[in-house]
């Protein structure tokens, strides 16, 4: 077992790292558990935007972890949070499913059609060409355009399919406008947390399986990284990086403290 000394914001990815689709990563819930036995709750970070936190808190359930449902960061939440903070009293046109609706009603975010200071893209399972061409339409007039995250595809039973990033391309090729992305790797959602909790960076820690999403937001946002060899970066790709994570372990359990 690798010796970490101790931090308070345990930050952790979801897919790859707590569960692999609908199947538990059964260390991590071990290290969830062992936090809470020391009064430490975790936080979680996912680039998710469709889920609500109540699905999220559900889903963590049947795997086993028994989440604060408020220390649940997807990058609707964390999105919705950096309208509020940055954009105050702002209107928003939305691309996005139940998660992002839910987390703009949470923070008082009005949602308009039309005529909207901010345009806010999220994966949307009934995207249209209106659509489509209304959030084109809004970027035009002058709204900022804002995206939950970058994934150009996520997999299914069939394969891959088209993700938010490649949907958020359509507008952003059209009107010739880069958005701002929340999701990771960017760090936006590490800042919500250091923002609404009031951690110093040196009390944080991001964990997680993918190098270029999960340990690339540690990196940037300046805080302590693990990486586990439960999910989409196999451990030797990491080791070969100019800039590893702080910690590589084959699993939680390896995690000692």
């Amino acid at each position: 077992m690798e010796k970490i000394k101790r931090y308070k914001a345990y930050c952790l990815d979801l897919d790859g790292t707590v569960y692999r689709g609908e199947a538990p990563v059964q260390e991590a819930a071990q290290f969830v558990s062992r936090l809470q036995q020391q009064g430490i709750e975790a936080f979680y970070v996912t680039n998710n935007a469709s889920k609500t936190q109540g699905q999220l808190y559900e889903k963590l359930k049947r795997v086993g972890v028994n989440a604060d449902k408020s220390r649940i960061m997807s990058s609707a939440v964390a999105a919705a949070k950096y309208i509020k903070r940055w954009y105050p009293g702002r209107t928003v046109y939305l691309i996005g499913s139940d998660g992002l609706k839910e987390a703009l009603d949470t923070e008082g975010i009005d949602c308009v059609e039309k005529q909207a200071d901010i345009v806010l893209m999220g994966l949307d399972p009934q995207i249209s060409y209106r659509k489509l061409s209304r959030a084109c339409l809004e970027v035009q007039n002058g709204a900022v355009f804002l995206s939950t995250n970058q994934d150009l595809a996520f997999p299914s039973e069939e394969g891959f399919l088209p993700g938010n990033g490649a949907i958020t391309a359509v507008v952003s090729k059209a009107t010739d406008v880069d958005p701002v992305f929340i999701g990771k790797p960017e760090i936006h959602m590490l800042e919500a947390i250091q923002h609404e909790w009031g951690f110093d960076k040196e009390e944080m820690v991001m964990i997680g399986d993918n190098y270029d999403t999960d340990i690339q937001a540690g990196i940037r946002f300046g805080i302590d990284t693990v990486h586990v060899n439960t999910g989409v970066t196999p451990m030797d790709a990491v080791m070969q990086k100019d800039h590893p994570a702080t910690h590589l372990l084959e699993n939680l359990s390896f995690w000692k403290q």
